[in-house]
């Protein structure tokens, strides 16, 4: 995929910090692939973007840090990418950048990047919309044009005077992908993990960031262990997102009263599998709802991060996607301290109500209607032709 010397060709700097993004970005090779462009990108992503010739000067996998104390904590790592990033942008001069989500970093390296006159396509917008608005005048002064999955965010932008598209969600795309493979591919069944048809299956979605394993997964292992001694037909199961190696977490439920099961494949297999999840907050909510699975949506941070947190969101009431898509709180939201061991089984326990779940069920089938159509990826593909110099 580095040679550019044949057909249509291209460099690109792709900036994609995080499990979810690095998925979109993976896609968007995977398409220039298809179509017979070759380019040669370089920058952050995943194991599997490395494998279709991406050159990966930054781990997706390292750098997802989230919170105060973390960024303090990798800054070195960060720092060194981050000038990598440049030095190769100097040796190389792309076509353009196309950055995906991680905000802090993007925003400060788009500045850099106009600086050297390499155009800026910003894909997953930063939630600007709900905090820090102030942003949004620094968006319009280093990016050229901004992607956004939700069609409220393409009001947002074009208010402020933004070149902005409203591209839909590639999470879409996934279930499609998904779908389709289906037909020569059995989907994961539960007898194969030993489930009985009796038990109610319990996910837990710590998240995909080493620091989120830190403030959520004994937690959510405590929640569950609190349900399962007061419902012993619930079956907890650890899923164990794609940049978390199973045996980090294999240490982590060895001294539980109870057995959780710990399970690593297409994260929307294990969802399938599961009938209610605990879930933290993120891109995985939208993968849980789009799948109609009720949640209860969690989240917890170090206290100095927390107290930062709550004094910048100050736009919108809920954290979780699912419920600022839906605009109420279709799924409980638990925050810092009320996202307790026994804060969050008292949750959990409501939904093992078979009634209680039809509604929650009821209310994630709206969720399909308001993210667009099928093809983000193809219409981001389509969009990014324009940035490649003739």
């Amino acid at each position: 995929m580095s040679d550019t010397s044949v057909g249509q060709s291209g460099r690109v700097l792709i900036v994609a910090g995080e499990a979810s993004s690095s998925l979109y970005a993976q896609r968007i090779l995977e398409a220039w692939q298809s179509a017979g462009r070759k380019v040669d990108a370089f920058g952050i992503g995943s194991r599997e973007m490395e494998s279709l010739g991406f050159r990966r000067l930054g781990k997706s996998e390292e750098m997802a840090v989230v919170g105060l104390s973390e960024v303090i904590k990798h800054f070195p790592l960060i720092r060194r990418v981050y000038h990598s990033l440049l030095d190769e942008c100097d040796r190389v001069k792309p076509d353009f950048a196309l950055l995906l989500d991680y905000p802090d970093f993007n925003l400060r390296l788009a500045k850099d990047l106009k600086k050297r006159g390499i155009k800026v396509v910003y894909y997953i917008s930063p939630q600007v919309w709900a905090w820090r608005r102030g942003r949004v005048k620094l968006i319009k002064k280093v990016v050229d044009e901004i992607l956004v999955l939700f069609p409220f965010e393409e009001a947002f932008y074009r208010e402020h005077g933004m070149k902005v598209s409203f591209v839909g969600h590639p999470l879409l795309d996934e279930l499609v992908k998904r779908d389709n493979e289906r037909k020569s591919v059995p989907a994961l069944r539960r007898e194969k993990f030993g489930i009985q048809p009796f038990e109610t299956v319990l996910g837990l979605m710590p998240g995909s960031r080493e620091s989120e394993l830190k403030h959520h997964l004994q937690d959510q292992l405590a929640a569950a262990e609190l349900l399962v001694k007061r419902y012993p037909q619930v079956r907890p199961v650890l899923l164990c997102a794609p940049t978390i190696e199973r045996e980090r977490l294999q240490g982590e439920v060895s001294n539980l009263s109870v057995p959780v099961q710990i399970i690593k494949a297409d994260p929307l297999d294990m969802i399938e599998m599961c009938d209610v999840l605990l879930v933290a907050s993120g891109t995985a909510t939208l993968m849980v709802g789009l799948l109609e699975k009720p949640m209860v949506i969690m989240y917890r941070m170090s206290p100095i991060t927390a107290w930062f947190a709550k004094r910048l969101v100050t736009h919108t009431k809920y954290f979780g996607m699912v419920n600022l898509i839906l605009e109420k709180e279709a799924m409980r939201e638990l925050f810092q301290e009320a996202a307790s061991p026994e804060g969050m089984a008292t949750e959990l326990e409501q939904l093992l109500d078979e009634t209680v779940r039809r509604k929650k069920v009821i209310d994630l089938q709206h969720l399909k209607e308001k993210l667009g159509a099928v093809g983000a990826t193809s219409r981001v593909v389509a969009r990014l032709e324009e940035y490649f110099k003739k």
